[in-house]
């Protein structure tokens, strides 16, 4: 079975940037969507960004776009969120998953889910 596991997060202040991982623990990484949801205090899960298992397509939130980057490396089987302009309500912890979904696809449909990373955006 598929593990992920999520590195990357910490305190950060308004302004700033992280850059989050995400590692699969074997190659079938390659084949699934890859998708970054956060959660934040007493909020539902909500998606952030997903790339394709080509690495061609993704999709952003309209609260990240322009601001935060997904992207995939299939040699180390890992994935990346990239986030800058960091802002107060980016507080979360930050999941990511592995599917065979679309790009819009709920979060019910992804198969394989990391323990999260929590990032805090503070002043």
């Amino acid at each position: 079975q598929l593990q992920l596991v999520e590195s990357g997060g910490g305190l950060v202040q308004i302004g700033g940037s992280l850059n989050l991982s995400c590692t699969a623990s074997d190659d079938t990484f390659k084949q699934y969507t890859l998708a970054w949801f956060r959660q934040a205090p007493e909020s539902e899960r909500e998606l952030v960004a997903v790339i394709k298992s080509s690495g061609l397509s993704r999709f952003y939130s309209g609260a990240v776009r322009g601001r935060f980057t997904i992207s995939r490396d299939s040699t180390e089987n890992k994935a990346y969120l990239l986030m800058n302009n960091l802002k107060s309500e980016d507080t979360a912890i930050y999941y990511c998953a592995a599917g065979e979904g679309g790009l819009r696809a709920p979060g019910s449909e992804y198969k394989y889910w990391g323990q999260g990373t929590r990032v805090t955006v503070s002043s």
